[in-house]
């Protein structure tokens, strides 16, 4: 059989660009090489409950998640609780308002004790900083532009646990034009301290709605509620990609070594990571190819607890619902989502049994090591960490119900200086083979949101090309 479009790759761009076409009559195939659809949506059983054990939420304000959401029928719930903390210099503090990690409330980092007397009067002094003048080169990377404004102890212990949360990499090796354009564009005005103050009396009104969202059930539900929508083939392997013979659409080559076959289609979507994408553009658009195989990638872990709710009982009178860690404190986690006190649905699932359940992540670009260890020691150095960060709220008695280690391997692509551009060429020489596209999280950012904007660009960009089959 022949297929009007071919999706190569199940994760949520696959499955978000494979629904937009059906949508729009044409016939749709996509193939995955793992097991599973869904990508870095996730849920696993732990203590015998689905929960997420990748991705848990997406941004609220940007309506392609929660839009795809409610067309396949899911509700989305937010935040029950969204007070994190830093865990800096000894102790949990709570994070001050900010963008991208940038202070937006001085009193408020003042009182956290984040920084000191003198990296504080650092801050203060920005409002007497010219307007930020970009380099040369149109780019420069989150961690400079701050450290000129604010000095190093701001990209250090706010910047970078956030930009780590997000990326899994590190603030001055990321892009400012791609990862924080807004802080660009605030800077070239004038002083972000002052634009934070202003901005305190308009945030009300011009954002009611909640940053975040998640799904009662997990952000896991998501894929798999679309893959029931569509025709998917599990552990089907692309290895190969050709026009057709005859110069009419296209041909992948699917399946194991020994019996790979040919299957037919009017146009192709690539909705891979990079390294795959690279290796089937090789020798269809050489430029693109190039360009995807230079572009880095971190690898990370999710290591998630069930632990008996009385046992973290002191956890959730804290009152907050986890803590990030700047890499600076030389930790071996770099954030704990408390998410029994962060999302009602998961307080909800555990509470029958009496269970809660929170999370740990571990890894950074080019510093995986820690995590070629085994799954026991992940565990073990993630409740380390917990003890250490929370003191008496953990005792030391206290121990998991279960646990699960999820490793995403290559998992979040890094948005280095000349990104944009580098994207740029790559849509450019792809957009030179009629009926091919590209998406996913190298291209136009790693949220749930942009991806799917991402999906639905490249669906958008075959369309034209492929008839509706009759």
């Amino acid at each position: 059989m022949s297929w009007d479009v071919i999706v190569v790759g199940g994760g949520i761009a696959g499955l978000a660009a494979a629904r937009e076409l059906q949508q729009a009559g044409r016939s749709v195939l996509v193939l995955e090489s793992s097991p599973r659809v869904g990508g870095k949506l996730r849920r696993e059983r732990v203590a015998g409950h689905l929960v997420d054990v990748g991705a848990e939420a997406m941004l609220n304000r940007r309506p392609e998640g929660v839009d795809l959401a409610a067309a396949v029928g899911l509700e989305v719930e937010h935040p029950a609780l969204a007070r994190s903390r830093v865990w800096t210099r000894g102790a949990l503090r709570p994070l001050p308002r900010s963008l991208m990690g940038v202070p937006q409330d001085v009193e408020a980092l003042r009182e956290s004790g984040i920084l000191t007397a003198e990296e504080l009067a650092q801050v203060l002094a920005e409002p007497s900083l010219p307007p930020y003048e970009l380099p040369e080169s149109g780019d420069v990377t989150v961690g400079e532009m701050v450290d000129a404004r604010f000095g190093a102890a701001v990209t250090d212990r706010l910047v970078e646990p956030l930009l780590g949360g997000v990326y899994a990499g590190h603030a001055r090796e990321i892009s400012a034009r791609v990862a924080a354009p807004q802080l660009l564009r605030l800077a070239a005005q004038g002083s972000l301290l002052e634009a934070g103050r202003a901005s305190a009396d308009t945030t009300a009104s011009t954002y009611q709605a909640p940053v975040f969202a998640g799904v009662p059930g997990g952000m896991g539900l998501l894929p798999e509620r679309l893959a029931e929508q569509l025709t998917v083939r599990t552990d089907a392997t692309v290895r190969g990609l050709e026009r057709h013979p005859d110069g009419a659409g296209w041909r992948v080559l699917v399946g194991p070594t020994t019996d790979a076959t040919w299957l037919e289609a009017g146009a192709v979507v690539l909705a891979t990571p990079t390294a795959p994408a690279a290796r089937l553009l090789a020798d269809v658009a050489p430029a693109a190819a190039a360009r995807l195989a230079a572009m880095e990638a971190a690898s990370v872990a999710v290591v998630t607890f069930a632990f008996r709710t009385e046992d973290v009982a002191a956890l959730d009178a804290m009152g907050s619902s986890g803590f990030l860690v700047p890499p600076v404190d030389g930790r071996s986690i770099k954030a704990s989502t408390w998410s029994f006190a962060k999302w009602d649905w998961v307080r909800r699932a555990g509470a029958a049994d009496g269970l809660a359940f929170l999370r740990t992540s571990l890894g950074r670009h080019r510093e995986e090591a820690v995590l070629q260890r085994p799954d026991a020691d992940l565990v073990a150095l993630s409740l380390e960490d917990l003890r250490a960060a929370v003191g008496t709220a953990l005792a030391p008695d206290v121990e998991p119900v279960d646990t699960h280690v999820q490793r995403w391997g290559a998992g979040l692509p890094q948005y280095g200086l000349g990104h944009t551009e580098a994207v740029a060429e790559v849509r450019v020489d792809v957009a030179g083979q009629p009926g091919l596209a590209v998406c996913g999280a190298a291209y136009d950012g790693v949220g749930i949101p942009a991806v799917i904007g991402s999906a639905q660009r490249a669906a958008r960009e075959v369309l034209a090309t492929v008839p509706v089959t009759v």
